[in-house]
C-alpha cells in the first residue's frame, strides 16, 4: 500500500529529503501536536513571527492554515495591525498585500 505524499515531500521533499522528512516528523508530527498550545495558539505564534521576519512567502502555508485552525480574518489583520508598531511598517504593509492576496483565493466567510 503507498502512502500519500504529505505537503512538504510534495513541495520540497525532491530537493530536500531529510528536511521534508524533519518537516513531517518533527515539526509537524511532534512540535505541532504538542498539548501545551493549542493548534490555534501555535498558528498565531506563527503567523506573528512571520510577518515580524517579513517571511510573507511562508504564509501561502500559514495563512490558510491559521484560518483552518480557528483564527478569523479579522484577527490575522488585527495582529498586522499591532505588529506594524512592533515589527515595522513594511513589513506589515507587506502582510496586508499577501493577506488581500489570500483572503481572495479563499473566498470564505472567516
Amino acid at each position: 500500500m503507498s502512502e500519500k505524499p504529505t505537503a512538504a515531500r510534495q513541495s520540497f521533499g525532491d530537493l530536500a529529503p531529510k528536511l521534508a522528512e524533519l518537516s513531517d516528523e518533527v515539526l509537524f508530527g511532534d512540535v505541532w501536536e504538542r498539548p501545551q498550545l493549542s493548534k490555534r495558539d501555535r498558528s498565531l505564534v506563527t503567523c506573528a513571527a512571520l510577518i515580524a521576519l517579513g517571511k510573507t512567502e511562508q504564509m501561502n502555508f500559514h495563512i490558510p492554515r491559521a484560518i483552518e485552525n480557528g483564527v478569523t480574518r479579522d484577527e490575522l489583520v488585527e495582529l498586522t495591525t499591532h505588529l506594524a508598531f512592533y515589527a515595522g511598517w513594511p513589513n506589515a504593509m507587506s502582510t496586508v498585500s499577501k493577506l488581500r492576496e489570500l483572503f481572495a483565493a479563499t473566498k470564505t466567510d472567516n
